[in-house]
């Protein structure tokens, strides 16, 4: 006998939400197994033991309540589907009971409608989210359903972050400590030159993700923007006077948006004869005020869980809204160490240039943006004119889908990176400076020059692994050949580099 559905992807079937993607699904049958597919979700088999009493659509969102991965953007479906007085009576059959509580509680909070029960709520308070399985936030109670509310936001965003063994493994690792040990491998002196350097190469790198080339000025103002990150309250954090100075501090003085969008924006390439390859489309604007202000509610629910999880769900939700014409990607990586400085993760002062991580390993940024997008994409749709101009036709289908998002993969992505940029990137960028450093002064005992020219034979030398580019020879007419040829001798010999390097 083939496996039967249950749960979360039963209700899938029998409601025929063909367009939602479960991260977990579950069948009866036997043996039981468990299996990944090639798409990253699980399929899992259970013994008839665990079957629903009945094929009805309530008691297998019990059955999804209790195995399957909580996915509220289809739970928002399914609630819309259910006969309101077959969820009520189902509610009042077992009024103290844990599911049916929790099943009222996440109807009245995905709908925004209260259900008239006549039949009083009782039980112990009992938690929404179990805490071994999910990251859950600030607890709230609830009264009315005996509820710990723990999710990481409101009805208006409420990103879920499911506890894998890799996020687990990530969150173990420990930033202070791992900063603590780079501070203490060089001298105090060396370090603050290299913060000065990290800011300015996360300058850089964030504006070239976006293949910008900013002013001189630009960057001086990015990165004073840095500097000040960690030093606002939670709740100023996402205002909207405040993200509207961060854009107009960061974008050309044309493109500095007074307030939010009111015209929907979308992320794509222009392809010949005048047509758009889509890869995103942002929320309609009807959706952003609500989207920031549920975006700042996360940031008041997690105070005090992980930062580099919290770093994640509000810099990547921020630049999944999309609430500007211009600048959010920059944002949204400021973002990530304004929170992680204002936690404690990183103190102030100090910049993890996670930036320059994302642009030498752009594969894997892009990557974790499309697996937010490309399941939108399968799901919205739209219609564009000729001037490029898009509009969102089955807005009530997807707005869930921006306000209740999965961002597992986001968190990991962005842990795997910090930790990355911690042990590789930023003990090479100290080498180097340090290293620079003992060059700079086997060089000047060879000549004595002007600063500048010492710094301009090194960047030389550098660009071109080590022996001094014949091009610019007139540049240092003063110089011997064989001054020169010391020169490169030393620098080689500074920087390890053998004949294998020409």
């Amino acid at each position: 006998m083939s496996d039967r559905p249950a749960g979360s992807q039963w209700l899938k079937e029998h409601y025929e939400l063909s367009d939602y993607i479960l991260m977990h699904s579950s069948y009866i049958g036997s043996p039981e197994s468990i299996e990944l597919t090639s798409r990253g979700c699980v399929e899992q088999v259970y013994t008839a033991r665990y079957a629903p009493a009945r094929d009805t659509p309530l008691l297998h969102l019990e059955f999804s309540l209790k195995y399957d991965d909580i996915n509220l953007d289809f739970l928002s479906a399914v609630f819309e589907k259910l006969p309101m007085t077959d969820l009520i009576a189902y509610i009042e059959s077992s009024p103290s009971g844990r599911y049916t509580r929790r099943v009222g509680y996440l109807y009245e909070f995905l709908t925004g409608r209260q259900l008239v029960i006549a039949t009083p709520i009782t039980g112990n308070y009992v938690d929404l989210l179990d805490s071994e399985k999910y990251i859950t936030g600030n607890t709230i109670k609830n009264t009315r359903w005996h509820i710990n509310d723990n999710l990481l936001g409101s009805r208006f965003f409420c990103p879920v972050v499911r506890k894998t063994r890799t996020l687990v493994e990530l969150l173990n690792q420990s930033i202070p400590g791992q900063i603590e040990q780079l501070k203490r491998s060089i001298s105090e002196a060396t370090f603050r030159r290299a913060v000065n350097y990290l800011y300015n190469k996360e300058t850089r790198s964030s504006y070239e993700i976006e293949r910008e080339s900013p002013s001189p000025d630009r960057i001086e103002k990015f990165i004073s923007l840095l500097t000040t990150a960690g030093t606002e309250p939670d709740n100023r954090l996402l205002e909207e006077h405040r993200l509207v100075q961060l854009q107009n501090s960061i974008v050309d003085s044309r493109f500095a948006d007074s307030t939010f969008r009111d015209f929907q924006n979308y992320i794509g390439q222009s392809l010949p004869h005048s047509q758009q390859l889509v890869h995103y489309v942002c929320p309609p604007p009807s959706f952003v005020y609500s989207l920031i202000n549920g975006l700042g509610d996360t940031a008041t629910k997690t105070s005090g869980i992980y930062p580099e999880v919290r770093a994640a769900i509000i810099a990547f939700g921020f630049v999944f809204i999309h609430p500007f014409e211009d600048g959010n990607g920059r944002l949204h990586r400021f973002l990530i160490h304004d929170i992680l400085v204002h936690d404690g993760a990183v103190p102030q002062g100090l910049i993890i240039p996670v930036s320059a991580h994302m642009l030498s390993n752009m594969r894997e940024y892009d990557s974790v943006l499309e697996k937010y997008s490309k399941p939108l994409m399968q799901r919205i749709r739209y219609n564009m004119n000729d001037l490029g101009e898009l509009l969102v036709t089955n807005e009530e289908k997807v707005e869930n889908y921006f306000r209740y998002p999965d961002l597992t993969d986001q968190c990991i992505y962005l842990a795997q990176t910090i930790h990355a940029t911690l042990e590789h990137d930023m003990p090479d960028e100290l080498q180097f400076i340090q290293r620079y450093d003992e060059a700079k002064r086997v060089l000047q005992n060879i000549v004595d020059m002007p600063d500048k020219d010492l710094n301009l034979m090194i960047t030389f030398l550098h660009q071109n692994n080590g022996i001094f580019p014949k091009r610019r020879r007139e540049r240092f007419a003063k110089l011997s050949d064989e001054e020169i040829d010391n020169m490169q001798k030393k620098f080689r010999e500074v920087f390890e580099l053998n004949d294998d390097d020409k």
